[in-house]
């Protein structure tokens, strides 16, 4: 009975100085924070990435300039879409049909077509020849590339 006792005027000595803790009056903050002493930088955003990688691409291996084509073609912009165009002049055919493809595949085949039929030749009969092996046509729309 006398530890129960002993117990309970513990937890409620726990209690008070709680409760104390919570409403004790504290003096008033003087000196600056550390929040306050952080100085931030205004954020800089360019709009000149597409030029700046377009001189970087070249540097890249194959397989890098291809995971750059398919990471650019998920953004699904007007940046992105220059970038794939110039990605079709590339001189690795596996890029310039990463290119090819991710365009295709994102509905603006008429780029591709257009840069097909400025540059015909062997190289392009082949993206064609791949991109139709590539490309399933759904029933509402059949995809065809015409090379002239």
């Amino acid at each position: 009975m006398l530890i129960t006792i002993a117990i309970a005027i513990l937890f409620i000595a726990g209690i008070a100085l709680g409760i104390y803790a919570v409403i004790a009056p504290r003096p008033p903050i003087t000196e600056p924070t550390l929040l306050d002493q952080v100085e931030v930088a205004p954020l800089q955003a360019t709009t000149t990435w597409t030029h700046e990688a377009g001189q970087e691409f070249a540097g890249l291996s194959d397989c890098a300039r291809c995971d750059l084509v398919f990471a650019v073609a998920a953004l699904d912009d007007d940046r992105s879409t220059h970038l794939l165009e110039y990605a079709l002049q590339d001189p690795s055919e596996g890029v310039a049909l990463a290119a090819a493809h991710a365009l295709a595949g994102s509905g603006r085949s008429g780029i591709v077509e257009r840069f097909l039929a400025q540059h015909p030749g062997e190289r392009a009969e082949r993206i064609v020849s791949t991109l139709s092996l590539l490309t399933v046509p759904s029933k509402k729309q059949e995809a065809v590339f015409v090379v002239r």
